[in-house]
């Protein structure tokens, strides 16, 4: 792995479970999206966004199913081809890699202890609301003890200030979640989504949850972020993937 790209997920994944969350570091972007911006719909020139998806594809010695991220619940099953309209996917198929691109909205990864598939999760806070957690966990159909998740890099609670609708969509559901909001100004709230995430998948019985704490806002010089930069930034990919079988 080209380290130089991006960095693992630290977690305890079985021998052949491979992770790759890239960093603003490593490509050929320049201005607003310097540099190694994934996202092909948000302003940069594609020429770029091409190349700098080269390098990614090249240092993981894998094909990505590439999605195109509406802020929903929509699982995409094994396979490649096309570009499904989905936030999230999963595959038993190794050298397929799942793929979301965030610039605020919190990254899950997904694999299994013993059975061999992956998942990847982009949930803000809309998508965590509406149940793109509960989706992917039921796409997977594996037992849920025996699932391990990662929480990539996203904006985190003393960032995310959100309006009272937010936190009053995720108490109808759960009256936990307001232990992941804090008051703020103005009747608005800061939210902490690593909690709100953390909270779903308990509910589902996934307890082996690693990663969180990384601030996509507070980094600017590792991580874009679409609230910090005024909706003109870049997207980072947050890949899972699996080695084919010895």
């Amino acid at each position: 792995m080209n380290d130089e790209l991006g960095f693992q997920a630290d977690w305890p994944a079985p021998p052949w479970v491979r992770t790759l969350c890239t960093t603003r570091k490593g490509g050929v972007s320049t201005g607003d999206w310097s540099s190694l911006n994934l996202g092909d719909h948000c302003g940069d020139d594609p020429a770029h966004v091409a190349e700098n998806r080269r390098r990614v594809i090249a240092a993981l010695h894998a094909q990505p199913r590439w999605l195109r991220q509406v802020h929903g619940t929509v699982v995409a099953e094994d396979g490649i081809g096309g570009l499904p309209e989905a936030d999230a996917s999963w595959t038993r198929q190794a050298a397929t890699a799942c793929v979301v691109l965030t610039a605020d909205c919190l990254p899950l990864l997904f694999c299994h202890r013993q059975e061999r598939r992956v998942a990847a999760a982009h949930a803000g806070w809309r998508g965590l609301a509406a149940g793109v957690i509960e989706a992917t966990v039921e796409a997977l159909n594996a037992d849920p003890a025996g699932l391990l998740v990662w929480l990539g890099p996203a904006i985190g609670p003393g960032a995310f200030e959100v309006g009272p609708e937010v936190r009053e969509a995720f108490l109808a559901v759960d009256s936990q979640a307001g232990e992941a909001f804090r008051a703020g100004n103005a009747g608005k709230w800061w939210a902490d989504l690593y909690v709100l995430a953390r909270q779903r998948l308990a509910r589902l019985g996934v307890h082996e949850v690693y990663g969180g704490g990384l601030c996509t806002a507070g980094d600017a010089a590792r991580f874009f972020s679409h609230r910090r930069d005024h909706g003109r930034t870049g997207r980072m990919g947050n890949f899972i993937w699996m080695a084919p079988e010895p």
